[in-house]
């Protein structure tokens, strides 16, 4: 799989960004250290000044590429989203049972992130952090119903899509496809920062990951034994 990723351009909406990131090496610099000092200081103390300075660049040449911070987490998010995306479809794509498929596919979409070579420039580690932390700030905005219309947050979308179809291929007769594909989704967010926050509102921890969780979660909710 990762020789495949390797040959595959991580695609984003070009609303997003003025300049794309990935085509100078420059760009590439932004979004690496970008990822790094959200995850060390927070996107709320995170300016373009303060990125700027690490990485030996004016802030006018960041905003060449983006308009303001909301739109490079926007940037962000969208990337984690369709390098999620990626590995749910190349791990499935062989799968002919419904219910294996399905289950590799909620293992893919909650687990703790692993390092990846594929990107040099992007630790999906670090990445996967920010995304847990901050992606509600992405869409939490007076803005997002415009945003959306402008297909900002499609990649993410698409990804509830393929959940939701696996979860009908399993039974076709549950009432909540959509809430339930969106519920692993943001639930997995919501119980990887309860793990390392607030360790007493969940019952994961070292041993029991959220993934075992959300299994548990969608194959009773289909009334399916694995």
């Amino acid at each position: 799989m990762k020789h495949l990723l390797s040959n595959l351009k991580i695609d984003i909406n070009d609303k997003i960004y003025l300049k794309d990131p990935e085509s100078s090496d420059l760009g590439k610099r932004i979004i690496e250290h970008s990822i790094k000092l959200i995850d060390e200081i927070g996107f709320d103390s995170f300016t373009f000044k303060k990125l700027g300075v690490i990485i030996g660049s004016n802030e006018s040449s960041i905003y060449r590429y983006f308009d303001g911070k909301h739109k490079l987490l926007l940037y962000l998010t969208s990337w984690y989203w369709a390098w999620l995306e990626y590995q749910l479809v190349f791990s499935t794509a062989n799968l002919s049972n419904s219910a294996e498929k399905l289950d590799k596919a909620i293992d893919i979409l909650t687990r703790t992130i692993e390092a990846d070579s594929t990107f040099v420039h992007i630790d999906e580690v670090i990445l996967s952090r920010v995304v847990i932390n901050e992606y509600s700030k992405s869409y939490l905005t007076k803005e997002v119903d415009e945003e959306n219309k402008d297909g900002y947050f499609s990649i993410y979308k698409r990804l509830v899509t393929r959940l939701h179809d696996m979860i009908i291929e399993v039974n076709g007769n549950y009432k909540f496809p959509h809430s339930l594909a969106s519920t692993v989704l943001e639930g997995a967010l919501h119980q990887h920062f309860l793990k390392d926050h607030f360790k007493s509102l969940t019952d994961c921890d070292n041993t029991v990951q959220p993934s075992d969780y959300f299994k548990h979660l969608v194959f009773n909710a289909l009334d399916i034994n694995k």
